[in-house]
């Protein structure tokens, strides 16, 4: 009987199969999944989130520039997938986590505020200027309610972000100051995490916002990289529509109402003077033409409004008209 050696040898496919053991198939390294971490988003949904979230970093920066009086910088790091477990295992002690709901979404999101961070709105929300020396294991009521406005606001920032995928109206449910109590999810849920890196003054950070896989489950399809580029290209024609329409509005146009015409020579242009008058081949009482860019555009009588010569429209030439 042949040995295993002679038959692999004379079987390709039993040769692959064996190199497929090894990791190593055609130059290609295979690489383990874990079943039980799943990846529930594809990187058509992530792309998306990432974008909606851009505008969201740019939102906050402007709210709390404004808020904290300082230099403020907010960007998107990253937005990837973790199982809700392996979140809240690297969630910074001592971090301050807003959860809240955003209906029409199911279930709860939260949004975490590292120490520093958290420490340093507080103090400059409070008067301070933005310097902390010691972490403090407990939050007064003052800094409870301060904390509290940070996140609603942040919250209209969110509303605000996802507007073009989907009207959300966020509330703030509960702050938690210990990441293990907080149990929105079991633990090998799918979670989206997004991290924002901020820099407020001098103190630089991570903000992270943790969105459940049941949360998102219903606004998936409109994830996708297609329904985001029609919604955005809708958006934008509307706003240009605007913007066309405004600046129309302000474009300047020459009009000229013409009384009537006459032709002299050199002679008697040379001999004019004060009080002399010049016939026109017109009579009073016919109707002038009115030019809009040197274009025909209307008919009209002379007159007088409020003590000013001025002309009153009395007919609209159609395009390709002429006046005899």
């Amino acid at each position: 009987m042949d040995d295993f050696d002679s038959i692999k040898n004379r079987d390709p496919l039993l040769s692959s199969g064996e190199k497929d053991l090894h990791g190593v198939r055609k130059g290609r390294r295979v690489k383990t999944y874990d079943f039980k971490n799943a990846m529930r988003f594809s990187q058509d949904q992530i792309r998306t989130l990432t974008r909606i979230h851009e505008n969201y970093a740019r939102l906050l920066t402007s709210y709390f520039s404004t808020q904290l009086r300082t230099f403020v910088q907010i960007s998107v790091s990253e937005v990837v997938q973790y199982s809700y477990e392996e979140f809240i295992r690297n969630v910074e002690k001592k971090s301050i986590l807003g959860v809240f709901k955003a209906p029409p979404l199911q279930g709860s999101m939260v949004m975490v505020l590292p120490p520093m961070i958290a420490y340093i709105m507080l103090d400059r929300l409070l008067g301070g200027q933005g310097k902390v020396s010691q972490l403090s294991n407990d939050l007064t009521d003052i800094e409870i309610g301060v904390i509290q406005r940070i996140f609603l606001r942040a919250l209209n920032s969110f509303q605000e972000a996802w507007a073009s995928v989907e009207k959300l109206t966020p509330e703030l449910a509960e702050i938690e100051v210990n990441s293990q109590f907080l149990t929105m999810v079991p633990p090998s849920e799918t979670v989206i995490v997004v991290t924002l890196n901020t820099i407020i003054g001098d103190v630089a950070g991570v903000i992270q916002i943790c969105l459940p896989h049941v949360g998102l489950e219903q606004v998936l399809p409109k994830l996708s990289a297609r329904h985001w580029l029609a919604t955005q290209k809708k958006a934008a024609e509307s706003h240009e529509v605007e913007v066309l329409e405004r600046k129309l509005k302000g474009t300047k146009l020459d009009v000229k109402a013409i009384l009537g015409q006459s032709t002299i020579d050199i002679a008697e242009f040379l001999q004019l003077k004060k009080d002399d008058v010049i016939r026109l081949n017109e009579t009073y009482d016919t109707p002038i033409t009115v030019l809009v860019d040197n274009n025909r555009k209307f008919i009209a009588q002379p007159g007088i409004s409020k003590g000013r010569v001025a002309v009153q429209v009395t007919e609209v030439m159609g395009e390709g008209e002429d006046s005899e």
